[in-house]
């Protein structure tokens, strides 16, 4: 992995480096020891870095890895969308090239849920357990009215020219998020979130949610291992009506509960006092305690588990 050689078009980022995956460059950052690792998958439109502040709290107790997929972020260009199955395969590829052992514990968040479902059935042994953080679902139009099922969130989507319009406030809002990271990183992020290579690609990752969903429901479901849900359930009625918002609410808690369900030792936590989008900065606690117990409860057998 190295720093160096790093074209003058794309931007280097504050901390961590770059493995070669396929003749492209990956950007990661590890910190902290020991396992299982615990691995974050953002979020469309998100980072890596932006969940350095929780990894930060992971590396004290294990390994903790952020990275950027494909086409996003600080690693490489190439084309926008992929299928959740090139993601995971990037993933395990990635790992390996660190020399970081599996099983992992996943952790996604939002889109991310996506790729870390796609890993867990294509390499189950690999994945020790997983802290699901407000994340997509392959059953998610099951659950959900259909103005926001996933076909409505693709014809939702900003397009540039209003993305271009937003800049000041998006500026805003990750200037207030990343406030208490070191300023090197807090200052690389807010400059790299506002270009457009960047915008673009998290417009691009958004504009197939339906196939990623349908070709997840082409595999098994999850491998059974420890899984803790966090459900976001903060109250965004100013943003739509009051009944549409209570149905989102009822469909998220009710997706999670059948996620836990599935497996012997899963869990849901339902939280009301964050959103969506800054779930690891208002609560970076909730999200290092659910990693912790999926951490320390994939070291335990499942038979003492149960007992």
């Amino acid at each position: 992995m190295t720093n160096d050689s790093i074209p003058s078009t794309r931007l280097a980022p504050p901390v961590g480096g770059f493995e070669e995956i396929d003749g492209r460059r990956i950007y990661v950052h590890r910190c902290g020891s020991g396992g299982p690792a615990v691995v974050f998958l953002a979020g469309a439109g998100a980072v890596g870095l932006d969940y350095f502040g929780v990894q930060q709290e992971v590396s004290r107790f294990t390994t903790a890895v952020v990275y950027d997929r494909g086409g996003t972020g600080y690693s490489d260009p190439l084309p926008l969308p992929r299928t959740a199955a090139a993601v995971a395969t990037e993933l395990r590829d990635l790992l390996r090239a660190q020399h970081i052992a599996a099983p992992y514990v996943l952790a996604p968040h939002s889109l991310g849920g996506f790729y870390a479902f796609r890993f867990a059935q294509l390499y189950p042994r690999d994945v020790a357990g997983l802290v699901w953080l407000d994340a997509l679902h392959r059953d998610w139009d099951e659950h959900m009215p259909p103005d926001a099922g996933l076909g409505a969130m693709e014809r939702t989507a900003p397009d540039p020219d209003r993305l271009d319009a937003l800049r000041p406030a998006l500026h805003e809002m990750n200037t207030e998020l990343l406030a208490a990271y070191p300023e090197r990183i807090q200052r690389s992020l807010i400059d790299a979130k506002a270009s457009d290579d960047w915008i673009r690609a998290g417009l691009a990752e958004r504009a197939t949610l339906t196939p990623l969903a349908a070709e997840l429901r082409t595999g098994p479901g999850l491998p059974d291992v420890p899984v803790v849900a966090l459900t976001v359930l903060g109250d965004e009625s100013a943003a739509m009506p009051e009944q549409a918002s209570r149905q989102v609410h009822d469909g998220k808690r009710t997706l999670d509960a059948a996620l836990v369900s599935a497996v012997s030792r899963g869990e849901q936590r339902i939280l009301t006092d964050t959103f969506h989008h800054r779930l690891c900065f208002d609560r970076p606690d909730a999200v290092v305690r659910a990693i912790r117990d999926v951490v320390d409860r994939s070291a335990r057998p499942l038979d003492s588990a149960r007992s």
